[in-house]
């Protein structure tokens, strides 16, 4: 592949220098930079300035639009886009219902690696230019989506999921096999281009205490790969865990007993926990994915980010799709907004925004590369439309503040808003 070219990026540049305080909405960690060139040699940020550059850019002139850093969705299923609003269930019963007949396809290559490029595109083209994603039980739909995503340069971390128990047939592997599978699959895959592999269990209850202690010696073998599995996320769920796993304190203490809760553990949901296992999650260095459209659809429940927070957890956010109703980050920050609003909380622009970028590559440990316009940072930039509609239009165009501005476009935006999409300085995405 030739070197991606020099490039300019004019717009309204906006990105974090530090994580915005709870309710700040003027906060000093918001970096804006109206009517700027983004600069990008060599797919990465060499700068920013105030004027036109001179000759040897190619421009790109997005004058009057929003540019970001692309989003980094920490929750995604990558089979699921099947199953996007499926109606009546709450999370057991959708897994059964809806789920694993959808990921059971997943076993035909041909359908595994159509899906992997129709999500990988889809991402994209909703402002997502990096993502944690669970793809299938089958080593093929690993493998299909770490291709797709090296072929468009994504930034991705992904890994065979693990289920051995209270699944269909179809869908488990056992013991040996998985760590046959994971092995294959870290060699060819772990650390090269942009990927990472995840040792992925996809929740407590289907993984046999054998396979369990399979992931934590993995985790503990080698300390760069991360751990994503779904922690806490329905009543019933909870319940069935505690019923499956008695000794343990908590759902929390089932993953902490195994080796499984460190500084790269991405645990999805995290809304029945107390503060025991807050603390716990605080001091381990793990993020809770928080994922506001698939709690709200499932019904699962309110997630308090602000306790979170007080307790030291880091939070980022995350899409969930299937459950979720959207790959669009912007659409899952609105539903962050009235989520925490249920609770008596008000979330900010800035505070939505930090978890979909700068706080999210933070948690994964990748701040250097993915999330903000420092330079040397990958060149993965979306462009924006502030405003889609009458509606949307006339509310930017009376807005008093920059954060007023902002808060509407993220309250009122959608992938539609996506103007363009840079992934590494290239362009991988352009509405017109």
């Amino acid at each position: 592949m030739s070197a991606p070219p020099r490039i300019a990026i004019r717009g309204d540049l906006l990105d974090f220098t530090g994580e915005p305080a709870w309710g700040d909405s003027d906060s000093i960690a918001v970096r804006f930079r109206p009517d700027h060139w983004l600069l990008v040699d060599a797919g990465r940020i060499a700068g920013v300035e105030a004027e036109s550059p001179g000759e040897g850019w190619e421009r790109h002139d997005h004058g009057g639009r929003l540019v970001l850093p692309g989003f980094i969705d920490t929750h995604v299923h990558s089979p699921q886009i099947d199953v996007i609003a499926s109606y009546g269930t709450e999370l057991l019963d959708w897994l059964t219902t809806h789920t694993f007949p959808a990921e059971a396809r997943h076993a035909d290559v041909a359908h595994t690696e159509a899906a992997a490029a129709l999500f990988l595109d889809a991402l994209v083209a909703h402002g997502t230019t990096s993502a944690v994603v669970f793809p299938t039980v089958h080593k093929q739909s690993v493998d299909a989506l770490f291709a797709g995503a090296e072929a468009r340069g994504m930034r991705l971390i992904a890994g065979k999921v693990l289920m051995d128990r209270n699944a269909p047939e179809n869908l488990r592997d056992d013991v040996a096999s998985a760590e046959r599978d994971m092995k294959e699959l870290i060699a060819r895959w772990h650390g090269r281009a942009r990927l990472a592999y995840a040792v992925t269990v996809r929740f407590a209850a289907t993984s046999s205490p054998g396979q369990l202690a399979l992931a934590g010696r993995f985790c503990a073998a080698d300390t760069s790969l991360y751990l994503q599995t779904h922690l806490a996320e329905n009543r019933a769920e909870v319940r069935w865990v505690r019923e499956l796993f008695p000794a343990a304190r908590s759902y929390l203490d089932v993953y902490h007993g195994f080796g499984l809760l460190h500084a790269k553990s991405v645990f999805a949901h995290g809304i029945w926990l107390d503060d025991a296992d807050r603390a716990a999650l605080a001091a381990a260095g793990a993020q809770i994915a928080h994922s506001p459209s698939s709690n709200l659809f499932l019904g699962s429940g309110l997630f308090g980010w602000r306790a979170a927070e007080a307790a030291g957890v880091r939070v980022s956010l995350a899409s969930d799709v299937g459950g979720g109703t959207s790959l669009s980050m912007l659409r899952n920050m609105a539903d962050a907004y009235k989520i925490q609003a249920l609770g008596g909380e008000r979330l900010t622009a800035w505070k939505a925004l930090h978890a979909a970028t700068r706080g999210a590559a933070q948690a994964l440990g990748l701040g250097a590369e993915i999330g903000s316009f420092e330079p040397g940072a990958a060149a993965d930039v979306c462009v924006w439309d502030w405003a889609h509609g009458q509606v949307a239009s006339r509310r930017a165009e009376v807005a008093r503040t920059l954060h007023e501005r902002v808060f509407a476009w993220m309250t009122l935006g959608d992938e539609r808003n996506l103007a363009a999409a840079f992934i590494a300085g290239r362009k991988h995405y352009d509405r017109t």
